[in-house]
């Protein structure tokens, strides 16, 4: 048995020690551990491994030394800019009023500017809202005083507690429970610690995880505007592309009388897509909802339990039935993933569908050695598509449609429209990249799978709808895109 263990340690000679002890002495193996005075001089996360009975006694242990964090604490560093007057002892007194008040500073930075005044900043470390309040009602009587959003600034100034603060930002702006915060930190950890292994600057990966955060929490309500456009594919048959800033494509196929989606963005979004969908399509509410899913990430299954037939690979279909039985599809097989995948699911609050309603009805042959393999054909009304599974350069599972008679293909992520993303939707997919590594599983079969689709597409002018950005017009007579 495995657990993790955020523990919040005294900043002197001998405490990660103290704590070994304490896990040696139980027969508990550690397996990772994770510090970085730069980021937070008293968080330390430990990977730790054995028996239940040995790890609740861990516990205990941990408890009785003051190492474990608590969700109830109120320790806090707050960050406050000081108005002084630029004269010899203006700071003194604001000195010993933080005495008085028995407050720890963390950080103190001043400079003078050419004028009359200063702007002293000092983090100081709080134990309670009521000390902070008061504290301040006194202070003011000296100087204009005001709290800065260190995890906002241009620099972090503080790195005593970061991980809490932290973490309390992205809930608090995702309107996330309380039983969201030890998952976030630990998987925010594993993120700086990946990337801090590789060069990457600590901070830069905090603002990273909290700039993806803002640009998802910045989508909702009234706020959410996706580029809606429509598509005739055949006489009877119309498309109608939904692109959200955030997310992938929501497809709505109309063919004959009947409707068919292709992938669903995330679960983020359900309420807005929904009065979307009701709005689009009138009889939605008593419809029989069927949807195509290209692969199996967060991004393009969100809105899954809506819908009562979920047509996929068998690949697909298996990694969904393992995100249901144990909570881990494949992406999180990849321990660079894994993380990044993580705390999506959490911040779009992603929920994978019951197994039964899934039809895994394209196998694949047991060891495909092309980039592209055909694995069957799928008809809709008048589409008529063959089915074509990549090798997972992307994801495991992944697949392509290709319409030969009306020159349409969907290709999920395997090939996607860059130039043709949105802003909002290119600021978006900066980020996954940046905090996976990389968004495929391997790029470079990715790459060749890219190539082995345009190869497949015959004479013509075709119509490539990927799962990010607008339509692709692709016309292999002049061997040009166009």
């Amino acid at each position: 048995m495995k657990k993790t263990y955020i523990t919040t340690m005294p900043n002197h000679i001998g405490a990660f020690l103290k704590a070994s002890e304490c896990f040696a002495q139980l027969g508990v193996n550690i397996t990772r551990v994770s510090y970085n005075k730069a980021v937070d001089s008293h968080t330390l996360f430990i990977d730790a491994e054995g028996s239940e009975e040995q790890l609740k006694a861990a516990d205990d242990r941990l408890a009785e030394i003051g190492y474990l964090q608590t969700a109830t604490a109120e320790k806090a560093i707050v960050l406050l800019e000081f108005h002084l007057r630029d004269i010899p002892g203006s700071v003194t007194e604001v000195l010993r009023l933080i005495h008085a008040f028995r407050l720890n500073i963390s950080y103190i930075s001043s400079q003078e500017n050419g004028t009359d005044y200063q702007a002293f900043k000092m983090g100081l470390f709080v134990e309670d809202e009521a000390t902070l309040q008061a504290f301040l009602a006194e202070v003011e009587t000296l100087c204009p005083v005001r709290a800065v959003n260190y995890n906002h600034a241009a620099k972090v100034y503080d790195n005593s507690i970061f991980y809490r603060s932290f973490v309390s930002g992205l809930m608090q702006s995702m309107g996330l429970p309380e039983d969201c915060r030890d998952g976030l930190l630990v998987h925010s950890n594993l993120i700086m610690q990946i990337l801090d292994e590789q060069g990457s600057s600590p901070y830069k990966t905090f603002e990273s995880i909290s700039k993806f955060a803002e640009l998802l929490a910045a989508c909702r309500g009234e706020a959410f505007s996706p580029r809606i456009t429509r598509h005739k594919l055949a006489e009877n048959t119309q498309l109608t592309l939904i692109e959200p800033p955030c997310g992938s494509n929501t497809a709505i196929l109309e063919s004959c009388g009947e409707t068919l989606f292709i992938d669903c963005g995330y679960a983020l979004y359900r309420r807005e897509m929904e009065a979307l969908f009701q709005k689009l399509l009138p009889d939605w509410p008593g419809m029989k909802k069927r949807i195509f899913i290209t692969h199996a990430d967060v991004d393009h299954c969100g809105l899954l339990p809506l819908f009562d037939e979920i047509y996929a690979s068998e690949k697909t279909r298996e990694c969904l039935a393992l995100e249901y039985a144990e909570g881990n599809g494949f992406r999180e097989k990849n321990p660079l993933h894994k993380p990044y995948v993580s705390i999506c699911k959490t911040l779009t609050r992603y929920r994978p569908p019951q197994p039964e309603k899934v039809c895994g009805l394209w196998g694949g042959p047991e060891e495909q050695e092309a980039p592209l393999a055909q694995t069957g054909f799928f008809r809709f009304g008048e589409m008529y598509f063959e089915v074509y599974q990549g090798k997972g350069g992307h994801l495991a599972g992944e697949t392509v449609l290709v319409d030969y008679g009306h020159h349409v293909a969907f290709t999920g992520d395997i090939y996607i429209h860059i130039h043709g993303m949105t802003r909002e939707q290119a600021d978006y997919n900066r980020y996954a990249p940046v905090l996976m590594t990389a968004v495929d599983t391997d790029p470079a079969l990715c790459a060749l799978e890219r190539q082995a689709i345009l190869q497949r597409l015959g004479a013509g002018q075709w119509r490539i709808f990927g799962a990010h950005g607008g339509p692709k017009t692709y016309s292999l007579q002049a061997e040009t895109e166009k």
